[in-house]
């Protein structure tokens, strides 16, 4: 059921600090591999969100320990010292988080049991078959409940066997992530190699840092070839601070691009993890004033913005800040090199453009990229959402155009940012 619109009049101005949620990708990976570690780990700064808790809810039902700490965002997991092991068939819900349908996948083919995996029905449309045919060629036994290379999904743990292992990385950073978690678990030593070009590779990287915390050993011999010792298993770092979500930074640095600012933003800078931290760099190179810390970003307006040709193929989440961004900047911008938005939780590139358009933009939609033009005059839009979390917060930037904006489902937002809009409320001027 949708939540009632949210109608943002105009505001002349933003300013101040935000302290983000825990960011959803960093978040769900330390669930997974703080259950799979020996020992217990405290998880600090956890996003408490709709995908977390599909992810908590899976791991309890397999029979992991949790409990929360004495903030909300700090849970205590208690690691299982391996893979799962069910003596029963186990079904798990979960929703529409990517974040933790591909992983669960891929470490439960190498668990002992039988696992359904269910999800809401844009889930069912959410492509997962290069993943699963890339962990057949280790012996995985996993089928298809309805339509082929989609869940749901029936998973028959066995032992995988390890190996070489050939994906075509040009489709999601999720499927390389997933299986690189699972390899230290295996037996053998694997190797996994990458074809066509790798899509949104700082994700990678950050899985590997993040299983290189939890002390298992990964050597990056190049972005298309990743090498894991067998046998390894994963030990609990004691505790582990989860980053702000990088991708969630965006609309406030964007906000004080476009009206003036200066905000900072708390929970992710210059020693982030996460690549979506270089979307400054893109609004820097529009013609904001950007000024980074270890762990804080300031935006504030500087010279009027200029569109520009970027290949946004490594920040694909905040590049979609870039696009509502757009309809402020002199001049056409281009985002290229976003084909994966199209698999994200609905089509974003059909999604931006035709929201844009309502607008008054002179949008050109291609297989891999969006044109914008901004119009004379922003028109109010009313803006559907798609139940697309992104889609809702970064049009709260028309806030900024004379005309405001209806955004319908606000709600959707819950997936990340639970209260996203009366934070960013909280700073107009």
């Amino acid at each position: 059921m949708s939540s009632p619109a949210i109608s943002l009049s105009y505001a002349r101005g933003i300013q101040g600090e935000v302290t983000l949620p825990g960011s959803k990708s960093i978040a769900n990976r330390a669930f997974l591999l703080a259950a799979l570690a020996e020992g217990s780990t405290r998880l600090e700064n956890m996003l408490l969100s709709d995908d977390t808790a599909r992810m908590r809810e899976a791991l309890t039902a397999l029979d992991v320990s949790m409990e929360s700490g004495d903030e909300a965002t700090q849970i205590l997991v208690h690691g299982k010292g391996g893979r799962f092991s069910t003596a029963r068939a186990v079904e798990l819900f979960l929703g529409n988080a990517g974040t933790a349908m591909r992983p669960l996948a891929a470490v439960l083919a190498a668990s002992d049991g039988e696992f359904i995996l269910t999800g809401e029905p844009r889930m069912y449309e959410r492509p997962i078959g290069p993943q699963i045919e890339a962990m057949r060629q280790i012996g995985a036994d996993i089928e298809y409940l309805a339509e082929s290379g989609y869940p749901p999904l029936r998973i028959r743990g066995t032992s995988l066997y390890g190996g070489t292992i050939t994906l075509d990385g040009s489709l999601s950073s999720q499927y390389v992530s997933a299986i690189l978690m699972v390899l230290p678990l295996l037996p053998q030593d694997s190797q996994l190699q990458l074809t066509g070009e790798v899509v949104s590779a700082p994700y990678i990287h950050l899985t590997v840092a993040m299983m290189r915390s939890f002390g298992a050993q990964v050597e990056v011999v190049s972005d298309r070839e990743y090498r894991v010792k067998g046998g390894q298993g994963y030990k609990s770092p004691g505790v582990y601070w989860i980053e702000g979500d990088a991708s969630s930074a965006s609309y406030f640095l964007a906000a004080a691009a476009i009206a003036g600012g200066p905000v900072t933003v708390h929970g992710v800078g210059s020693a982030s993890l996460q690549g979506d931290k270089k979307f400054a760099d893109v609004l820097a190179k529009m013609g904001a004033r950007v000024t980074y810390a270890e762990r804080s970003i300031t935006v504030e307006k500087g010279d009027a913005l200029r569109g520009g040709d970027f290949d946004l193929n490594a920040i694909p989440d905040a590049a979609m800040t870039i696009a509502t961004t757009a309809l402020f900047a002199k001049g056409a911008t281009r985002i290229r090199n976003v084909y994966n938005w199209r698999l994200k939780e609905t089509d974003r590139l059909h999604a931006m453009a035709t929201e844009l358009r309502k607008t008054g933009a002179e949008v050109v939609e291609d297989a891999d990229a969006i044109t914008i033009v901004p119009p004379a005059t922003i028109h109010h839009g009313t803006i559907e959402t798609y139940d697309d979390h992104r889609m809702a917060m970064c049009f709260s930037l028309l806030a900024f155009a004379p005309a405001g904006v209806t955004i319908l489902d606000p709600a959707c937002c819950k997936k990340t940012f639970p209260d996203y809009f009366q934070t960013f409320q909280s700073l107009l001027t």
